[in-house]
C-alpha cells in the first residue's frame, strides 16, 4: 500500500471520529440551549399569568365587588382573569397554551385532562415541589410544559368553594351546584400549566447544527487537500526521486547526478546518506578496477 494511501486512510479515520464526536456534542449543546430558550418563554408566560392574578386580586376584584355585591362576576376570579388574558394573547401565539388545570373546577373549561391530572397528583403527593418541567408529544410535535401548583392559601377562597350552601347564589346560577366544591385550606386543587412548542427552536438548532457540520467538513476538505499537496511535494516526490536513483545505482549506474540534499529534514538527511553511499560505492569500484 502506497504511503499516500496509508496517510489518507489514517486521516479519514481521524476525521470520521472527530466529526462524529463534534456532531454528538454539538447536538447535545444545541438541544439543551433550545430547551432553555423554550423554558424561558414558558416562564415569561407563567409570570405574566401570575401578574394578572395579582392585579385581579389587589385592584380589580375590590372595585367590581363594590359595583354588584349580589351578582357573581367571574372577572373577580384570578384564574378567570389570567385565562382570559392569555386567550387575548393566544391569537399571536397560537401554539402556546396556558391553563389552570383543576381536579374539581367551578368552570368546566378548567377541568384537568388526563396528563394534567398526573401533574396535579404529583404536586399533591410531594407538597414540597414548587415546579415541574417536562415534555410530551402533541399533534403539532414535541411540547415542553411548565407546571406550578395551585394551593388554597387564602380562606376567602372557601366562601365560593367549600359547600354549595355557602357559595354565592349567583355563582351557582351561572355554573351549577355540581362542581367546584369541597375544597380545603392548604389543599392543592390544581396546577398552572404553560405549554410551549419545541418544533421551532429544535428546527433552528438543527439548522445551526447542519451549518456547523458543513463548515467543519469544508475545513477538513481544505486541510485534506493542503496536507496531501504538502505530503506529495515535501515527501513523496523526493522519495520517489531517491528511489529511482537508488535503483540506478543498484543496476551499476553510479555516474548519475547526486540527489538534491538541501535542507535539514529527515528526507534531506537520507539523501545525504545516499550520496555518501554512492560515492563510497564508486570509490570501491574504482579501487577494484585498479
Amino acid at each position: 500500500m502506497r504511503l499516500v494511501v496509508k496517510f489518507n486512510l489514517v486521516l479519514l479515520v481521524i476525521f470520521a471520529l472527530g466529526f462524529a464526536a463534534a456532531a454528538a456534542v454539538s447536538t447535545s449543546l444545541l438541544e439543551r440551549s433550545a430547551r432553555e430558550d423554550v423554558l424561558q418563554d414558558a416562564r415569561l408566560i407563567m409570570e405574566s399569568a401570575l401578574a394578572t392574578r395579582a392585579y385581579t386580586i389587589n385592584q380589580v376584584a375590590p372595585l367590581l365587588k363594590k359595583l354588584g355585591d349580589n351578582e357573581f362576576l367571574p372577572q373577580t376570579v384570578p384564574a378567570f382573569a389570567a385565562t382570559e388574558q392569555f386567550e387575548a394573547l393566544h391569537s399571536k401565539l397560537q401554539d402556546f397554551s396556558y391553563k389552570e388545570a383543576t381536579l374539581n373546577p367551578t368552570n368546566l373549561r378548567d377541568r384537568a385532562a388526563d396528563w394534567e391530572v398526573d401533574i396535579v397528583n404529583s404536586f399533591r403527593q410531594s407538597p414540597q415541589r414548587t415546579e415541574i418541567v417536562g415534555e410530551r408529544e402533541t399533534p403539532l410535535g414535541r411540547s415542553l410544559y411548565l407546571g406550578r401548583p395551585i394551593i388554597i392559601r387564602d380562606a376567602a377562597c372557601l366562601s365560593c368553594h367549600s359547600t354549595v350552601e355557602a357559595a354565592p347564589k349567583s355563582m351557582i346560577q351561572k355554573y351549577g351546584p355540581a362542581n367546584g366544591f369541597g375544597w380545603r385550606l392548604n389543599e392543592t386543587v390544581g396546577a398552572q400549566l404553560v405549554s410551549v412548542p419545541m418544533t421551532l427552536p429544535i428546527s433552528r438548532a438543527n439548522r445551526a447544527l447542519y451549518t456547523f457540520l458543513a463548515f467543519l467538513a469544508g475545513i477538513f476538505l481544505a486541510v485534506f487537500v493542503a496536507l496531501n499537496a504538502m505530503l506529495r511535494w515535501i515527501v513523496v516526490q523526493r522519495l520517489a526521486t531517491l528511489s529511482r536513483l537508488a535503483d540506478e545505482v543498484s543496476l551499476g549506474k553510479i555516474d548519475g547526478p547526486d540527489f538534491p540534499a538541501s535542507g535539514q529534514d529527515e528526507v534531506s538527511g537520507l539523501a545525504q546518506s545516499f550520496n555518501r553511499m554512492k560515492k563510497s560505492v564508486a570509490h570501491a569500484i574504482k579501487m577494484l578496477e585498479e
